[in-house]
């Protein structure tokens, strides 16, 4: 359902607040029962951060609202928006992204990355208080995840960073200008750099349900130390 904006509203988005002071009033609109049910918009813009559209994507429950990627991106690939931001309130008033938000806003980055619209932020609202995913870095955190990329892409991501990090242990090989002492801390830090992203990318490919031999013949390693990898992870996890 498309929303109209009242002739006080902003048509630009400049910054969290002015999200918020939008979307709060289209809360405040809606009927006593219709506010105690969670609802989902989506806010689509174009480059310059103009508003060409404030869709209700679905109305929910008191406690969940159903999303489906497809009808999020529907409205933006028609109006050719380039820039989204995702909306939903918590009726019963707590900020807190629940692991359902969390999912969702990771699922909706990978596909606006297919179709080349960015997701840029996600906010939860009550009538008084809102939290953008963007200002608490959570988005920033989701747009490293893995979880709904593509394997074959997993795969050629682990090549390029793989090529990344040779390069610059080449790079420190070869300079004859820094000190031992130097070239030491440099190597100490790739060394570390290589080490996280080797685990993390064993991360990502477990959680794609991809067997341990599996992923030891991707990452080139042996599978006893995926099974360390992963066996590390559990034990972090249950400290």
């Amino acid at each position: 359902m498309d929303i109209k904006l009242g002739k006080n509203d902003k048509r630009y988005i400049e910054g969290t607040d002015d999200v918020y002071s939008i979307m709060q009033r289209i809360l405040l609109r809606e009927n006593k029962i219709d506010r105690d049910k969670e609802h989902f918009w989506i806010i689509g813009m174009n480059e310059a951060g103009f508003i060409l559209y404030i869709e209700l994507i679905a109305l929910g429950t008191v406690r969940s609202v159903p999303i489906e990627p497809m009808n999020i991106f529907r409205v933006a690939v028609m109006k050719n928006a380039t820039r989204v931001i995702a909306v939903h309130n918590h009726p019963a008033g707590s900020l807190i992204p629940s692991d359902a938000d969390k999912d969702i806003t990771d699922r909706l980055i990978q596909v606006g990355r297919i179709l080349n619209i960015d997701l840029i932020d996600h906010f939860i609202i009550t009538p008084e208080h809102y939290l953008s995913f963007r200002q608490i870095e959570l988005m920033q955190q989701l747009e490293q995840s893995l979880k709904y990329v593509p394997t074959y892409q997993v795969v050629e991501q682990i090549r390029k960073e793989e090529k990344a990090i040779a390069k610059e242990k080449l790079a420190v090989a070869n300079d004859k200008v820094k000190t031992a002492e130097e070239k030491a801390r440099t190597a100490k830090l790739v060394a570390k750099q290589e080490r996280e992203q080797k685990e993390r990318l064993v991360h990502a490919l477990s959680q794609k349900d991809i067997s341990i031999e599996q992923i030891a013949t991707i990452m080139e390693i042996d599978a006893k130390e995926v099974q360390k990898i992963l066996k590390k992870k559990t034990v972090k996890a249950q400290e």
